[in-house]
């Protein structure tokens, strides 16, 4: 399949640059089985669970990855830390108006000094010089690293909204938006309607965002990603589909994780890094429906929601919402998806 059949125009105006007023008040569009589509509100999601289907959530936590820097040249410089190899070494993605070169020296604002190791693939290797810890270093001097769509610095508010209200395991560098919407209240009341709710963890890195660069999708390479899932999500899982039940994975991380984890044919503990790429004519082995937001044209997860509800209910689905003035990305809306099952 070629990049292009991914493609639509968004207008600007509709990609959210602010959160909700309150976590549950965005909007929700509902695609059924049979490609219906319904206008609905994110608040009314426990009306779309049965007592015993399963809801499983992403727990990661997003770590304030994002810090400023300095030159010796007096250059600014933006670094989006994306991994932290141990208490001094990191790795990250660097902009600067000139590449960077090795062995070169840059200082945050208040003289912790940062010394370029190696680089590969646009990706630097640091050192920290000045004796503290990486993570001391983002704690008091990291931001929130909001994604490059939203056009406006991190604000106290993003500290918290971006950020879900289980979020536990520290390790990712951009939120599972689809867990933003909701709020201990909702999922109390989900739980008490006889809704299984566990946990997987799958740390986002920042390819997430990054665009399919090749004109046939086969020939794109996925980025990996650390991800979790427990002997104890696992059971609840299986004891579900052998009672009839259905379930409902929160965002396409959380999917990516279950799905990885099955990927052999049955659903097992799964611990280790995935590079799964998810694209039309995959056969979904645990997931029922999927609760996710609207997607990046050209993007690996507009390919998979494509590849769950069906590339033709998606145009439709995405075009109904352009109508709609949806709110588009991570502080947007979301959607409910059924998986099409009528596989090919």
């Amino acid at each position: 399949m070629l990049v292009t059949e991914f493609d639509f125009e968004l207008p600007k105006n509709l990609i959210a640059q602010h959160p909700s007023a309150d976590r549950v008040a965005s909007k929700m569009l509902t695609l059924d089985k049979n490609s219906n589509l319904v206008d609905d509100d994110f608040h009314n999601l426990a009306q779309y669970l049965s007592p015993g289907d399963v809801l499983v959530l992403n727990d990661t936590k997003v770590i304030p990855a994002r810090l400023y820097g300095v030159k010796p040249t007096g250059g600014r410089l933006e670094i989006m830390i994306e991994k932290i190899i141990n208490t001094k070494t990191c790795q990250a993605m660097i902009k600067s108006s000139k590449p960077l070169k090795t062995g070169l020296i840059f200082t945050l604002t208040d003289d912790i000094k940062f010394k370029i190791i190696a680089k590969y693939q646009g990706i630097y290797t640091l050192e920290l010089l000045t004796p503290t810890l990486i993570d001391k270093v983002l704690q008091d001097h990291g931001h929130m690293p909001l994604p490059p769509y939203i056009n406006r610095d991190d604000k106290p508010q993003d500290q918290q909204r971006y950020q879900t209200v289980y979020a536990k395991n520290s390790g990712a560098i951009a939120a599972p938006t689809a867990g933003l919407h909701f709020d201990q209240k909702l999922l109390k009341a989900i739980k008490a309607q006889g809704v299984v709710i566990d946990k997987i963890t799958l740390h986002v890195g920042l390819g997430t965002f990054q665009p399919v660069r090749v004109n046939k999708i086969q020939a794109h390479k996925m980025h990996a990603e650390r991800a979790k899932v427990s002997a104890k999500t696992c059971d609840a899982i299986n004891t579900a589909h052998d009672n009839g039940n259905k379930v409902l994975a929160v965002g396409t991380t959380s999917l990516r994780a279950l799905e990885t984890a099955a990927v052999d044919g049955k659903l097992k503990p799964f611990s280790g890094m995935t590079d799964i790429f998810i694209t039309p004519g995959f056969r979904f082995k645990v997931v029922d429906i999927l609760l996710t937001n609207f997607h990046l044209p050209r993007s690996t997860l507009l390919m998979l929601v494509s590849a769950f509800a069906g590339l033709a209910e998606i145009k439709k689905a995405y075009q109904h919402a352009i109508d709609k003035k949806y709110r588009f990305y991570s502080y947007g809306d979301c959607m409910l998806l059924n998986k099409k099952t009528d596989e090919v």
